[in-house]
């Protein structure tokens, strides 16, 4: 039985220095509705771009975990946060950050779960998503190293971990442990993140590792560790398993089985993500692999009711479960509203491009409700801003979020961007109304 999604009841902020990049920032978590998932907003960035914490938003970066969302902005080194709000089952928060890299704080997840208790968990109505693991899933690095899902033996996740290092100071270590949220605060939380005394000034030479020191990370060298005391003798093995359930997170839906790893790093981890959700996709009958536009110009209009000159979605190019949608409008100097409006110095509408946004976010509230016999209709709109023009050969990029959804109303967030330019935002509202009979 899946349980109820869950969020925060207040803001609550932690402050600190990235491990990576030694930049200061803060990180402050907000509640979010239900189906929102987590998003990051860089606020310290021209137009706060929104990062989506979602394993299709990856972006490959050296020992640490990084998103990538709009306007090209990245979030690095995520999975400490990650880690605390897959231990205690938190599924839905808006995150402002005001740098590049999440708080490293301590090098463990202790920061985040103060942070999460200050916020206080609150349950939501809607239900959270569960991936089950039906069979054996391998991921093989060729280096020795391997993570295997099993079969749950049990109702929830459990996740073992086994390191070796040749130097004697680390050894072979191992940790298994059934995740619950007693189970994280106890037996992996306080885990400190680790690297060997000979790794330390390749990593600064590489960029890396410009925020960690002697109480943010354990460093080992041939004699043990070089300063401080361990908070357990398998510390970095249950660091290494705070990692993997960060990265796990990043699947979007609660885990029903058993994961072992062997030697892994982020690499495999997110490698194992993207099997688990293929292997969903399988159970569904989706075909796995890379997929295209989800929905072209074709399927659209039979979605839409508008029809040219008025349907201003061209594709669909992303679809996220009820909860975000990414279109495209293509903007042609033949488009009838250029005619009349400015001729000489052709500018699209601002009403159009809310228009636009409406349509994209009907097409995300039609896919929920085509079962209900109801239809959205435009209530109001607020929140209106408008960045800049819209031209003859602009590609409008809309995205539209799901922010509520009731039995009677239907609220989306929705923004448009140019070369990663933000254009417009509005919030929309619609009423849900009985479809007419014909």
């Amino acid at each position: 039985m899946p349980r109820r999604q869950r969020t925060v009841r207040r803001e609550a902020e932690v402050e600190g220095v990235g491990l990576h990049t030694g930049a200061k920032a803060s990180l402050r978590v907000a509640p979010a509705g239900p189906d929102h998932g987590v998003v990051f907003v860089r606020s310290d960035l021209e137009g706060a771009p929104r990062v989506r914490a979602h394993w299709s938003r990856l972006r490959e970066r050296e020992r640490r975990t990084a998103l990538v969302g709009e306007q090209d902005a990245e979030v690095h080194t995520v999975e400490h946060f990650l880690a605390a709000l897959q231990g205690l089952g938190v599924d839905n928060l808006e995150v402002t950050l005001s740098g590049p890299e999440c708080p490293g704080v301590d090098g463990s997840a202790l920061a985040y779960l103060d942070l999460v208790d200050r916020a206080e968990v609150v349950e939501q109505e809607a239900p959270r998503a569960e991936v089950h693991v039906r069979r054996p899933l391998v991921v093989d690095t060729g280096r020795g190293a391997s993570l295997t899902a099993f079969p749950a033996s049990g109702e929830g996740l459990t996740v073992a971990y086994s390191l070796h290092y040749d130097l004697e100071a680390l050894g072979s270590q191992h940790v298994s442990v059934d995740v619950s949220p007693d189970a994280f605060r106890t037996e992996i939380a306080p885990a400190r993140t680790f690297c060997l005394a000979e790794e330390a000034e390749a990593l600064r030479a590489a960029g890396l590792g410009k925020g960690a020191n002697h109480s943010n990370t354990l460093v080992f060298g041939p004699e043990g560790l070089v300063e401080g005391s361990l908070r357990f003798a398998n510390e970095p093995a249950r660091h290494k398993a705070l990692d993997l359930l960060g990265d796990l997170y990043l699947l979007g839906a609660d885990i029903v089985g058993h994961i072992a790893a062997y030697r892994t790093g982020h690499a495999a981890n997110l490698a194992m993500v993207k099997a688990l959700a293929e292997h969903e996709d399988e159970a569904h009958g989706a075909a796995p692999g890379p997929k295209g536009p989800a929905l072209g110009a074709s399927q659209v209009r039979r979605i839409l009711p508008h029809r040219y000159p008025f349907l201003l979605v061209d594709r669909v190019v992303e679809l996220d479960g009820f909860t975000r949608a990414v279109g495209i409008k293509n903007v042609s100097v033949n488009e009838p509203f250029f005619v009349g409006h400015y001729p000489e110095e052709p500018i699209m509408p601002g009403v159009l491009i809310l228009e636009a946004m409406a349509q994209l976010a009907g097409i995300l509230l039609l896919r929920k409700l085509e079962l209900s016999g109801k239809i959205p209709v435009l209530l109001s709109i607020d929140r209106v801003k408008f960045r800049r023009a819209v031209v003859p050969g602009d590609q409008i990029r809309m995205e539209a979020f799901t922010l509520r959804l009731s039995a009677g109303r239907g609220r989306i967030r929705a923004r448009s961007t140019v070369d990663g330019e933000l254009v417009s935002e509005a919030r929309l509202n619609f009423a849900l109304t009985e479809a007419p009979r014909s």
